[in-house]
């Protein structure tokens, strides 16, 4: 399979999928690996559950949340390679309105696609916090490698979501202009931001338990 266009996260090997991703492409990019971070996160925590015993009410439904977010992680990395491939064309361009017209389009769906990713991140989190409290102890490596990939697909989903609401000034407007349009999409990014600090914390408290001979 030499042809990255015919890749998917879905269809695809790994070695397939990242030599797609090595290729200076674009699509699949960092938007779709930011999904391919969360469906690890994901993966992780469904693990960790299969592998945590006791008569926690809430253990059933962690387990079930995390398995379908390591399905929708993969579709969502798939949509955001699509609107990747958007965004790339629209600059190829020549310069003029029509440039204009697809620049702002692309880069509104582009937008959008991270921040549905970035959301869907940021509820991983307390399944996964609560693992850490919870879960088999002598999985909480686990659970800290679960973190940091969590962590890479919420600081993915909140720089490509940034990113693309800048890109909207190359049509001419200011980033005032951009925040007011766009409001839901500017706060997802302070969001993201907050998530960020939210795991950081979260994995510091735990991090004595899984690294003891860095203490």
């Amino acid at each position: 399979m030499n042809n990255s266009e015919s890749v998917t996260t879905r269809g695809s090997t790994v070695e397939d999928w990242t030599r797609a991703l090595a290729e200076s492409t674009g699509s699949p990019g960092g938007g779709a690996g930011t999904g391919v971070m969360l469906a690890i996160a994901a993966s992780l925590t469904s693990m960790v559950a299969g592998y945590t015993e006791g008569g926690h009410a809430e253990l059933a439904g962690l387990h079930g949340r995390a398995r379908a977010m390591r399905e929708t992680a993969l579709q969502l990395a798939d949509e955001d390679a699509e609107a990747s491939k958007a965004f790339g064309a629209a600059f190829r361009l020549s310069p003029g309105p029509e440039r204009e017209d697809a620049i702002h389009r692309a880069s509104v769906d582009a937008a959008k696609a991270s921040a549905v990713l970035g959301q869907r991140a940021i509820e991983a989190i307390d399944d996964l916090g609560w693992l850490a409290a919870h879960g088999n102890p002598a999985l909480i490596a686990d659970v800290v490698v679960a973190f940091g990939a969590l962590r890479a697909a919420i600081a993915g989903a909140r720089t490509n979501v940034s990113f693309d609401l800048s890109s909207l000034t190359s049509a001419g407007a200011d980033l005032e202009q951009v925040r007011e349009k766009h409001p839901h999409l500017w706060e997802t990014v302070e969001r993201l931001s907050d998530a960020l600090d939210r795991i950081d914390e979260l994995t510091a408290s735990v991090d004595e338990k899984a690294a003891p001979t860095t203490a």
